[in-house]
């Protein structure tokens, strides 16, 4: 497979569009290199935290994104594996007091080595008082703990709803530092994503179309 075997940040880079986005990667792999370089000679390092809030509309990359994010990780030695999980609220949270902690837990097992994705995370904000999602945020923030060295979580979301996800628990507070909002595609680069799915599928676009 021709992409598998491209280095992902040439991945991330022939993505198109998500300029700021691709700056903000650029400073997080220039600062873990720096930070490894120095590890391997004996030098002080700076605890840092990989995690992430990506930011920003439906269907603007988010999971293209971290998919690329987990390979560059593995590279850098911050993960062992560099898979990314996939999940929603939906797959943490079971309806039974109890239950919950065990569901999040085999996600999380899945995700050691790799990063754990989380779309919509708003979504387990308790808002109706039973504490399902609570218990899932709570066995999370547990794990990332106990893998702080071989798990990265990464949550995403509409900007204003994330804000309020993070700032409603201080143990989400301080893992979650480092936002990267993902702007809108423009006309002209939504019109690149189409003749490149068209290149990609074998497809000839004429003039008129």
């Amino acid at each position: 497979n021709e992409v598998a075997c491209k280095p992902p940040l040439e991945e991330l880079n022939e993505l198109i569009g998500l300029h700021t986005v691709k700056k903000e990667i650029d400073n997080i792999v220039n600062f873990a290199t720096v930070q490894k370089l120095r590890k391997e000679k004996n030098l002080p390092t700076t605890a840092v935290s990989y995690h992430l809030v990506f930011t920003g509309n439906p269907g603007t990359g988010k999971t293209s994104v971290a998919r690329i994010i987990a390979k560059i990780y593995k590279e850098l030695n911050i993960l062992s594996s560099g898979h990314l999980v996939e999940v929603a609220s939906s797959d943490l949270v079971a309806g039974y007091v109890g239950q919950t902690a065990i569901k999040t837990q085999e996600v999380i097992n899945k995700a050691i080595g790799g990063v754990l994705f989380i779309d919509e995370a708003y979504t387990l904000i308790d808002e109706n008082g039973q504490g399902f999602g609570q218990e899932a945020i709570d066995t999370i923030l547990k794990e990332m703990e106990d893998h702080r060295d071989n798990l990265v979580v990464i949550v995403a979301g509409y900007d204003e709803l994330m804000e309020k996800f993070i700032s409603s628990n201080p143990g989400l507070k301080s893992r979650f530092n480092r936002y990267i909002h993902f702007e809108d595609y423009g006309p002209q680069e939504l019109y690149q994503i189409f003749i490149s799915l068209c290149e990609k599928n074998k497809y000839t676009v004429n003039e008129d179309a």
